[in-house]
């Protein structure tokens, strides 16, 4: 829990995998908050998403992308958001908008948290438009077809993906 003068939000996502448009959100994130809980939701029951990193990997990729920012955390996410947000002592939910598209979606979600929760506000970050395209779909499909992840995710995050798609064990350092 928060100190009651701390203020703290939540930026959820799958991180499947994350990339640096992720991570321009979390930085930007801390620099608004005194503190941020990187919230990572279990992969999607929706095979269509094609998860390429378990729960566990996923955490451990998203702390090794994020060490070093003092005020971030990392933590699996369980249950529904605004709980999770309330038990951490979170007031705001911070997320990212690429698109109209995303609007749409997070509008609605927004508007349920708030029902559920009123005390806790969505703030949305608009992404920087070197980083407006990229998803973490995208960076899987062009893993998977062999393309450049130059630019795309960082580092540690392009030799798992590498590691993963040739079958090899997964180092995260």
């Amino acid at each position: 829990m928060a100190a009651p003068d701390q203020r703290v939000a939540v930026y959820p996502g799958s991180f499947d995998p994350i990339t640096v448009g992720h991570l321009d959100i979390v930085v930007r994130g801390s620099a608004l908050f005194d503190r941020v809980i990187v919230a990572v939701a279990p992969a999607s029951s929706n095979p269509e998403k094609r998860p390429l990193f378990d729960l566990e990997e996923r955490l451990a990729l998203v702390r090794a992308a994020c060490a070093g920012r003092e005020n971030v955390t990392v933590e699996p996410l369980a249950g529904l958001l605004v709980d999770f947000a309330a038990s951490h002592g979170a007031r705001a939910v911070i997320k990212g908008l690429r698109a109209v598209s995303d609007f749409e979606y997070e509008l609605a979600m927004a508007l349920m948290n708030r029902r559920l929760r009123p005390e806790i506000d969505a703030l949305y970050l608009m992404a920087s438009a070197e980083h407006s395209f990229i998803s973490s779909s995208l960076v899987r499909e062009v893993a998977r077809l062999g393309g450049s992840l130059d630019g795309l995710v960082p580092p540690i995050v392009q030799r798992a993906m590498a590691a993963r798609l040739k079958g090899e064990p997964l180092i995260i350092d």
